[in-house]
């Protein structure tokens, strides 16, 4: 739906700065579902709840497809992000209400990959008869209205929400100053993408395949980098892990500026870029992992670094679609390059953390709530120990004991 929003803009003949406040409300949303969801979920029930907010959903999508107006579609937006997260929200406390210690690590990666791939789909619809494409807010509104049934009847314990914590960025600051910093760039990354990407291929293209296959092969390729990078964090650290990813982020930027745009290139680099903006803010995240201490909130510092990738989200389809206004359609990859290279240098001011003191990467979705905190398994310090990698050190000294 993100993506067809700006699809549809841009056939209304919107301007881009206007497309980009429009869709920045949908991260407006979401902020305020962050913070008031675990206060209204609670007095409702899960199910009930997952009913009201489905609705919400729903006469968002089909509001869009009735009548067209700027200002009632960025309403509709935030309503969209607010009940979307909200949904979230409840989907993650059940999750991690049926999960134990053992298998939490396992769940969240299937929850994982069945994010990336619904959402890659959700892509490849836009690539429907021509027909049918403009009943897509109704295919979305028959989808949301699917999952209703499962929820109703289900007879699975409503788990309990846990209240938000503060959001201490000062406190953040301090501990963990490069996974704030990351959050920051990480959500700035994905809500750029997910929000103006498709206006860029709208921009040099009129062809609904093209941008279909261009977004889920983006998606794609983050599916596939998670569990190799993850690794490599683990062996050789976050802060040269993120340095590595913010400077192949800002140089297949830089090529989506100085290449020719034609279809198979295209189709490459984004598969590329994929792979890299849904990296930072896992690795963020596994950097808050490494410097907290056992006298700090894990469940607070991870909560407030998902509120610094929400504040990134809004922040970006505001200052790419002013952008792409005034200078034209590739500053998004112009940004994209900035912020990259930024936390790339960002990285190397900050100490590195030695390898025994080094957490566990744990991949999460490219869209999630603040729920996810309870069901990172990096909370277990016996998991972790499990899970950690063997540094290179202790690799070698074993060697030479052999």
């Amino acid at each position: 739906m993100m993506t067809l929003i700006g699809v549809k803009l841009k056939e209304y003949g919107v301007d881009d700065i206007v497309i980009g406040l429009i869709n920045s409300m949908f991260f407006a949303g979401a902020i305020l579902s962050s913070i008031t969801s675990s206060k209204i979920i609670p007095n409702l029930g899960h199910i009930r709840s997952f009913g009201a907010f489905a609705a919400l959903l729903v006469l968002a999508f089909l509001s869009h497809s009735i009548y067209f107006n700027e200002i009632l579609w960025g309403i509709m937006r935030f309503v969209s992000g607010f009940a979307f997260y909200s949904l979230i929200i409840i989907i993650e406390s059940w999750i991690n209400e049926k999960s134990s210690k053992e298998d939490r690590g396992k769940i969240l990666a299937i929850y994982s990959i069945i994010f990336y791939l619904s959402i890659a789909i959700g892509q490849a619809l836009l690539n429907i008869d021509e027909s049918l494409r403009d009943s897509l807010f109704e295919i979305g509104s028959i989808s949301v209205l699917a999952s209703l049934i499962f929820v109703a009847m289900t007879r699975v314990k409503e788990p309990t929400l846990t209240p938000n914590d503060r959001y201490s960025f000062p406190k953040l600051i301090t501990i963990a100053p490069l996974a704030l910093m990351g959050s920051l760039v990480g959500g700035f990354l994905v809500g750029g993408f997910f929000s103006m990407m498709p206006i860029y291929i709208t921009n040099i293209s009129d062809s609904k395949e093209m941008l279909s296959v261009f977004m889920s092969l983006a998606i794609i390729g983050g599916l596939l980098t998670q569990w190799p990078v993850g690794y490599f964090s683990d062996r050789f650290g976050r802060r040269n892990t993120i340095f590595l990813v913010g400077a192949y982020i800002a140089i297949i930027s830089t090529l989506f500026i100085i290449l020719p745009q034609n279809t198979t290139t295209l189709y490459i680099l984004s598969m590329l870029l994929g792979g890299g903006i849904f990296l930072i803010y896992p690795l963020s995240l596994a950097r808050a992992n490494d410097v907290i201490d056992e006298y700090t909130n894990v469940i607070e510092i991870s909560r407030s670094l998902l509120f610094a990738y929400g504040i990134g989200s809004f922040l970006s389809p505001i200052i790419i679609g002013i952008s792409s206004s005034f200078i034209g359609p590739l500053s998004i990859f112009g940004f994209f390059a900035i912020a990259s290279a930024f936390i790339a240098l960002y990285a190397l001011t900050k100490e590195k953390i030695p390898p025994e003191e080094l957490s566990v990467y744990v991949n999460v979705p490219s869209t999630y709530g603040h729920e996810i905190a309870d069901l990172d398994p990096r909370q277990d310090e016996e998991w972790v120990e499990e899970h950690r990698a063997v540094s290179k050190d202790e690799e070698e000294a074993s060697l030479d004991k052999k």
